[in-house]
């Protein structure tokens, strides 16, 4: 049995890497597949590329790693992302760029397709909607794909001869794969958009093909602590207690 957990958008949050890699040891994960965005608002850069680089089996780049690489400028991001992403330049090791440097957005070499944000483009687009869903499952190479960058738990399935649709998805939400084309998105783990403050992530079965949505506790002071005595945006520190 391949029991894959699927983590993505850590954004320097170590205090919920950390939780998410203790459940992810206690359910005995044969593998860790991060979607990228390693590092971007949080405080714990360098922590959170370590343990990434200890942990995962493959790894991708997002939009906030590359901003760091500095193969994004800056002003295509928000405010705040381009302050956060400044401040890592800033403080973030040679060591840690240079595993950043050999990632891609995409992997399409395993069991499913791999994107940090979506296979039509696997940097920015954010996949919201069941039309966005259905004209990304047409360029699928896989029948099953996991995306990150929206923040945001959810999933998408087509079926023969019916249009895409899809949902968020909340804790202990279990799919059934085996049927149908399939988008999965475990959420973020450190900087939660779907109003569930708690870390989330993806359990993965490619040979059952199964899917287990997962949310985990963790110290959500700590990490906004972190924050603001890293002389970040306050608002990065704020938001992480709704999920928003």
């Amino acid at each position: 049995m391949m029991r894959v957990a699927v983590v993505s958008d850590i954004h320097g949050n170590r205090h919920a890497l950390e939780a998410v890699l203790d459940a992810v040891e206690a359910v005995t994960a044969d593998e860790l597949w991060c979607l990228g965005d390693i590092v971007g608002y949080g405080a714990d850069p360098d922590a959170c590329v370590a343990l990434i680089r200890r942990y995962a089996t493959v790894s991708l780049v997002g939009n906030h790693d590359l901003a760091v690489r500095g193969d994004l400028p800056l002003d295509e991001f928000s405010r705040g992302a381009e302050l956060a992403a400044r401040w890592t330049r800033e403080q973030i090791s040679q060591e840690s760029l240079d595993y950043l440097a050999q990632l891609e957005p995409q992997k399409l070499d395993e069991a499913v397709g791999l994107y940090h944000a979506s296979p039509r483009d696997p940097v920015w687009e954010y996949v919201l909607s069941p039309l966005q869903a259905e004209l990304c499952i047409d360029v699928l190479r896989h029948r099953v794909a996991c995306v990150g960058h929206s923040h945001i738990a959810l999933s998408f399935t087509r079926g023969a001869g019916a249009p895409a649709t899809g949902e968020t998805r909340a804790a202990d939400t279990f799919l059934d794969l085996s049927t149908g084309e399939w988008l999965l998105n475990p959420g973020s783990v450190g900087q939660p958009r779907d109003g569930d403050p708690r870390a989330a992530w993806l359990l993965l079965d490619t040979d059952c093909w199964t899917a287990a949505y997962h949310r985990t506790d963790y110290d959500v002071a700590g990490a906004a602590a972190a924050i603001r005595q890293a002389r970040l945006p306050d608002s990065l520190a704020e938001r992480l207690p709704h999920g928003q």
